[in-house]
């Protein structure tokens, strides 16, 4: 399964800008010694970036810090969320009939087959809910107890 923790994507916009791991240290305030090191650290989590530090790669990377931590309670860190699901999971942006949707291509990896396979579960479930064949506490059991919870295993208890 893919992952979007911080040092995989210091590691990826650093690749992606061409960078070695010392000139990035080196760019950001390390001494020549540890640069490559300190990044290395970043890049494999054994150590955490301080929001200071995190700006500072951000900025020399030329991305928003939002890009390499991606937070759910605000609109930009959702963005960038669905962007690295895009990028490892094969999500893409389309419109049906006027509305905005999200779809997964499920060719793209096994991640991504396995993806599209959970949302078609959930959809199934939704659509018992907006057709009242479960009710809304059932519903709320499933999504709080996913995946846990089997379709078949839905009750008002």
């Amino acid at each position: 399964m893919s992952t979007i923790s911080i040092g995989e994507r210091i590691r990826f916009f650093r690749k992606f800008r061409g960078m070695k791991q010392k000139d990035l240290g080196l760019s950001i305030g390390f001494e020549e010694k540890a640069a490559d090191n300190r990044i290395a650290q970043y890049e494999t989590n054994y150590r955490a970036p301080k929001k200071n530090r995190l700006d500072k790669i951000a900025e020399v990377l030329q991305v928003s810090p939002t890009a390499l931590a991606p937070d759910i309670n605000s609109y930009a860190g959702i963005m960038h969320t669905l962007f690295i699901l895009e990028s490892a999971y094969g999500l893409k942006i389309s419109e049906v009939n006027g509305e905005v949707c999200l779809k997964v291509d499920a060719s793209k990896n096994e991640d991504a087959a396995r993806l599209h396979e959970m949302l078609c579960s959930w959809r199934q479930i939704a659509a018992m809910l907006e057709s009242d064949k479960i009710s809304q506490t059932q519903y709320d059991l499933w999504r709080y107890t996913y995946p846990i919870t089997k379709e078949g295993a839905l009750s008002d208890e």
